[in-house]
């Protein structure tokens, strides 16, 4: 994305929390969260509504102020050095507002004055399929179209940090896959990306690492493919078989970790080892899978492995 400004992706990290604790009403909304975020990579939070993932942005954002624990960002303090965060910064907030009878071209162009050294907003709107609606009134915008405006606003000042809160809701599936490609060029041009979500797809296709919120708690962290990894039934296999199975050569199969009979068709939990065993048992039996499908637990298993629902 040539309209980026370049920024050395160094691997160290550049947001550091320890011990974060946030607490309302009695209630504690963050409780210990402790993490890393390296520079140039695109780190997600993910968890249910009012899981914690938000509070905990806004308090490196500065937003928030702790109860306790230490936060730091490119090595300031979001709350005593705010005014240097913001300037290395963008977010882009999960409720956000703007005066209804501003256009989206005078929106892009006041908010290109508060910086140094913005980005040309002509491009970054023509990527974001604002171009014409540029003379379009704020309060006339739909959900989706104020989403995308809000995203062209957390870039436009050429941010070595960005936070997305809720990057796609409202969006259609387009329109969310163009935003996804916009965001791995924003990556690749070194920026660091903060992806708060709740879509599961969205987190495995973009982030890196991604930190599983629960209750206020980190339950998990690892890259996408080590959190389903994580868990237990890593791999799927389903069929209908020929024959009747017996259940409890089924059951004495290794590492497996559910059956599930629907009708005829049997779907079985487990790892690769299940797998080959279940091969195994289908020959020794002479018995025929019918409709045969194995495949890799996905993003949305490991979550539900991984958190309380």
């Amino acid at each position: 994305m040539t309209t980026m400004t370049m920024h050395r992706a160094t691997r160290e990290p550049i947001i550091e929390v320890s011990d974060l604790r946030k607490t309302y009403d009695g209630r504690a909304v963050v409780d210990g969260v402790s993490f890393t975020v390296e520079e140039g990579e695109i780190f997600g939070f993910l968890g249910l509504n009012g899981a914690g993932k938000t509070t905990t942005v806004e308090c490196v954002e500065g937003l928030r102020v702790p109860d306790s624990g230490r936060v730091r960002v490119a090595g300031l303090d979001p709350v005593a050095d705010h005014e240097a965060v913001t300037g290395i910064l963008g977010v882009q907030l999960q409720e956000s507002a703007l005066q209804s009878k501003l256009t989206v071209q005078e929106a892009l162009e006041l908010c290109s004055a508060f910086y140094p050294r913005p980005l040309d907003w002509k491009p970054l709107a023509e990527r974001l399929g604002l171009t014409a609606k540029l003379t379009t009134r704020f309060g006339k915008l739909s959900g989706g179209q104020k989403q995308r405006l809000f995203i062209a606003l957390a870039l436009i000042g050429s941010p070595r940090i960005v936070v997305l809160d809720e990057l796609t809701t409202g969006l259609d599936p387009r329109a969310r896959r163009d935003t996804w490609e916009l965001i791995e060029d924003v990556r690749n041009s070194g920026v660091t990306v903060i992806l708060v979500t709740h879509f599961m797809e969205e987190a495995q296709r973009l982030c890196d690492r991604i930190a599983l919120i629960d209750k206020g708690r980190i339950t998990a962290l690892d890259s996408p493919h080590g959190l389903v990894d994580r868990s237990p039934g890593s791999t799927v296999i389903s069929f209908t078989p020929s024959a009747p199975l017996d259940n409890e050569d089924l059951a004495a199969l290794p590492a497996l970790r559910s059956v599930e009979h629907k009708e005829e068709r049997i779907t079985l939990s487990g790892t690769d080892e299940t797998v080959n065993a279940v091969i195994s048992l289908l020959v020794s039996k002479r018995i025929t899978a019918h409709q045969l499908r194995v495949s890799d637990a996905t993003l949305d298993d490991a979550f539900l492995d991984l958190t309380e629902v």
